[in-house]
């Protein structure tokens, strides 16, 4: 017997596929199909246990997509469902006593020539399959090569969306800056600046999710962008009123630079398609209890300058 032959004795054909001996060939494809995307060498590379269940994968498929390899290894299965069978019906005081050693050897021999005989069979349908190729398996390997592709351009485009434009902080955190202006104590317009002002001169660069000003000291307030490029064009290029410019600083979620890179030259396109893209992200994080957090960082920014003055 060769050795894929014998393998594929060893094993459950069925039981690896997950389905049933009456399972149709539509239906064996299908469960391959599930089974194999999992455990596929090119999404496996280390791992030799993921590279042999795809084998024995790909063996069941063979086989049970054949009609005459699938006839002969059911006849197989047969057989030894009825040797468990006579097993499981002899009672304890048979198994005892045995039985009479002519009958048992004539059994044993008309077994044997039984199961050689199917055996056989199954070699030479196996052999024939190596030989000629399965259609069926390159077809269905055809179609996992070709979904693994789709998954990396997918998962390749993603990244490019998110990388080209959008830089991501080193932490986890949205991006904040720190605004400062020049404002008296007894100044009820606080500089001329308000919540609406700024949200007005910011929100040109990107997504704005909060703009908190502080109650508590004059002239200050802390900005929270929906991107990190959003907050980059606004540290570089917004000086606000002309009688009164703001001073605005990094908070949270500064980035490391690019070699080469440039923020100028964008053009409006380029914004607005970074900005669709990162508003679907940032819609995702729970606003209301990170603008509490941003208060909650002013009253202590403030209480820390309130003590050194």
């Amino acid at each position: 017997m060769s050795g894929k032959a014998k393998d594929i004795l060893q094993m459950d054909l069925y039981g690896l596929l997950g389905i049933e001996s009456t399972a149709t060939t539509k239906e064996i494809k299908k469960a391959y199909r599930q089974k194999a995307l999992t455990c596929h060498p090119d999404k496996n590379p280390d791992n030799p246990k993921a590279v042999e269940l795809f084998h024995q994968l790909s063996q069941a498929l063979e086989v049970l997509t054949d009609a005459a390899a699938k006839a002969a290894y059911d006849k197989i299965c047969a057989a030894k469902k009825r040797a468990e069978e006579r097993n499981r019906k002899l009672d304890d005081k048979r198994k005892k006593i045995k039985l009479d050693l002519e009958s048992r050897e004539r059994q044993a021999e008309g077994q044997s020539q039984e199961e050689v005989q199917i055996t056989r069979t199954l070699e030479e349908e196996i052999a024939r399959l190596r030989e000629e190729g399965s259609r069926q398996l390159e077809e269905e390997q055809k179609l996992i090569r070709e979904q693994i592709q789709r998954e990396r351009e997918a998962q390749q485009q993603q990244q490019q969306q998110t990388g080209g434009y959008a830089q991501r902080s080193n932490s986890n955190v949205t991006p904040k800056l720190k605004l400062k202006w020049k404002c008296k104590k007894e100044d009820e317009t606080n500089g001329g600046y308000s919540e609406d002002i700024l949200f007005r001169l910011l929100q040109k660069y990107g997504d704005v999710l909060n703009v908190i000003v502080s109650s508590k000291k004059k002239g200050s307030a802390v900005v929270e962008f929906g991107t990190v490029r959003a907050a980059e064009l606004a540290v570089k290029n917004e000086s606000g009123l002309s009688e009164n410019p703001l001073k605005i600083s990094w908070l949270e979620g500064q980035p490391e630079p690019l070699v080469g890179r440039s923020l100028t030259g964008l053009t409006q396109g380029a914004l607005t398609n970074e900005r669709d893209y990162e508003s679907v992200v940032m819609m995702r994080m729970r606003q209301a209890a990170e603008r509490q957090r941003l208060i909650e960082q002013m009253q202590r920014d403030d209480d820390e300058d309130g003590s050194r003055s």
